[in-house]
């Protein structure tokens, strides 16, 4: 009889640890789909946000677009009536302004240049406070297709950043359009010449410029780097350079066959 009960006992204890297993097993199933459903839900959440947060960065409010007409190069030191003041493209010089941070005006026809090439111009006000002025500048690194500097014409803010047939206004630096601006159209591809060089040009201000062209001397800009910008511009060069070397070349060709004949 004892025997009995104790069998009978075993297989109590059996049955109910059988069962104690199982419901171990249930709740960390449960667990576990539980545990899924919220990383997937805080995944959602994440990917969610960070597609709010991209579509804010991309949400730049008071750009002003342009359709630019003629922009073709005309010749150095002829004036350019611009539509727009700071300009945001139209007919310009034939070099460009070299890309960087310059504390006195800069010559427009050659800013204009820089826009076609994919640039960002950065202008403000003489005036503007030094703290601002800072700010600006430290915007700019090495290579950047950023051009800031002041600009003495009329503007319609403290601040106006343009690209190639876009323009926005800042009161101040701290206007997140102005830095979503930046970043948005910077070596911007929808422009006559992208991917063309903003260095190896002009690097002199408007004042040393004009002190240049009234002296009867022509501003040249240096050789370019970038040789993308070099095959780019190649047909450029071409067609805005009078007695170039490729020019040369070809009526040295025709002398020589003249001189076989």
């Amino acid at each position: 009889m004892a025997k009995k009960k104790t069998a009978e006992e075993r297989r109590r204890r059996a049955a109910e640890m059988r069962a104690q297993r199982l419901k171990e097993e249930r709740r960390k199933k449960v667990l576990t789909v539980t545990g899924i459903s919220v990383a997937a839900a805080l995944v959602l959440g994440l990917l969610a946000f960070a597609i709010v947060m991209e579509i804010r960065s991309r949400n730049i409010s008071g750009v002003e677009e342009y359709t630019v007409g003629s922009y073709v190069h005309v010749d150095t030191g002829q004036s350019v009536d611009y539509e727009q003041s700071p300009p945001v493209g139209g007919d310009h010089w034939p070099s460009w302004q070299n890309c960087g941070v310059y504390q006195e005006p800069v010559t427009t026809e050659f800013a204009v240049h820089s826009l076609e090439h994919g640039a960002v111009w950065i202008t403000y006000e003489p005036g503007l406070a030094q703290g601002e002025v800072d700010a600006l500048t430290s915007m700019y690194s090495p290579g950047d297709y950023l051009l800031i500097s002041p600009f003495e014409g009329e503007m319609d803010a403290p601040i106006v950043a343009s690209s190639w047939g876009r323009q926005v206004t800042a009161e101040t630096t701290d206007d997140q359009n102005l830095t979503r601006f930046t970043q948005r159209y910077e070596r911007g591809t929808d422009v006559p010449e992208p991917g063309a060089s903003c260095s190896g040009a002009v690097a002199e201000t408007a004042a040393e410029v004009e002190e240049v062209l009234a002296g009867g001397e022509q501003v040249e800009g240096g050789e370019m780097t970038d040789e993308s910008a070099e095959d780019s511009e190649g047909s450029e060069n071409a067609e805005d350079t009078e007695g170039s070397e490729g020019s040369e070349d070809s009526e040295g060709s025709e002398d020589t066959g003249t001189d076989e004949e």
